[in-house]
């Protein structure tokens, strides 16, 4: 006789019930949800967060917020297409802000000298961001960081894997 988990009253489970998708579907689909869990802790704060932004205070010189990178990767990001620019808006979309808190960030960002407000070139009347050399000098300086921590964390990994994870992941987020 099969045990009965918590949840688990009819045999199944309450997200497969909620699903409707048949147990060697699920399977694979928790464990990318839970490594997505850990990756997204791992990523903000352990393993590459923190650690990062302290590379980049030991090769830049400039103490920074958490908050402070997430613009800057933002801004260095791009406009989503030809003829757009990015804006506070476009960072609060990207980052998952209301538009206030992502007003305070970007304040943030500029008066650390990281990225600046400019006119426009499509419409004079509106403002979009960019970095400013020492904003690109920290983006440089994160994805150094970042680079290195994930070389750490796959140095056992063949190139094969290395490749093939960046294509699925890739593939995952776009």
């Amino acid at each position: 006789m099969r045990a009965v988990k918590h949840g688990d009253h009819d045999g199944t489970s309450p997200a497969r019930r909620a699903t409707g998708l048949a147990l060697d579907t699920m399977a694979p689909l928790a464990a990318v949800e839970q490594a997505m869990i850990r990756l997204r802790r791992s990523v903000n704060r352990r393993h590459l967060g923190r650690p990062a932004a302290e590379e980049v205070f030991t090769q830049v010189g400039i103490q920074l917020s958490l908050s402070q990178l997430a613009v800057i990767d933002t801004v260095e990001e791009g406009p989503p297409g030809p003829g757009q620019d990015v804006t506070v808006g476009l960072v609060a979309e990207r980052l998952a802000l209301d538009p206030s808190r992502a007003s305070r960030h970007v304040s943030g960002a500029i008066k650390a000298g990281l990225i600046q407000r400019v006119a426009s070139q499509t419409d004079g009347r509106q403002l979009h961001l960019q970095l400013t050399p020492r904003g690109h000098r920290v983006a440089i300086a994160m994805h150094t960081a970042r680079q290195r921590a994930f070389g750490e964390a796959m140095t056992d990994w063949s190139d094969h894997d290395r490749r093939e994870f960046a294509r699925l992941l890739t593939k995952f987020t776009e």
